[in-house]
């Protein structure tokens, strides 16, 4: 059996998991409402506090799904019960960021600014202080949109290996190259 597959779901106080007749898991917690479809091979059950997602067989796409599924619901347990944050940082002279409600503003070197209408799902805060680079923190329960928001934000400058200007992840460590050298004649 898949390792991650045959590991039980814990779940915390206050949050419910029910799964439906259309195998459509719903984790409803503090932070929100979560649903997933999942396979109708595979059979989500929830007992005693604990979920479980067995396989009925050892195909090679039965085996690929039991891991899946259990760990995108592990993840929307742990999304609705605590939530998840990303930190991102702009390094670079002149560039900044401003959040206003659902909509980021970021001035990247480009000729103009850009804005991100973000999800309603996704929280966004810009943080600036002096002597420190621009910071962007996003929250949201939902851990898959919360990494495709990052992406495409990041995806506007990515960090390049001379300088390392770029949107990078906070604690992301860039790998340096050397610039030109001069060739000894």
């Amino acid at each position: 059996m898949s390792r991650i597959g045959k590991a039980p779901i814990e779940i915390p106080a206050g949050v419910t998991v029910t799964v439906d007749a259309d195998n459509v898991v719903t984790v409803k917690g503090p932070k929100g409402t979560l649903t997933q479809k999942v396979n109708p091979d595979l059979k989500v059950s929830v007992e005693d506090g604990h979920v479980a997602v067995t396989r009925p067989s050892d195909d090679r796409e039965h085996r690929a799904q039991h891991g899946l599924y259990r760990a995108l619901i592990h993840n929307m347990v742990v999304g609705v019960s605590t939530g998840y944050r990303k930190e991102m940082e702009l390094v670079g002279v002149g560039y900044r960021a401003a959040s206003n409600g659902q909509v980021l503003e970021l001035s990247l070197g480009f000729s103009h600014a850009i804005y991100i209408k973000l999800p309603p799902e996704v929280k966004v805060e810009a943080k600036t202080e002096r002597n420190k680079n621009p910071l962007i923190i996003l929250e949201s329960d939902d851990k898959q949109l919360l990494g495709q928001v990052c992406a495409k934000i990041r995806s506007l400058r990515k960090p390049e290996p001379y300088k390392g200007k770029g949107i990078k992840f906070v604690g992301e460590v860039i790998r340096r190259k050397s610039g030109k050298s001069a060739s000894a004649k």
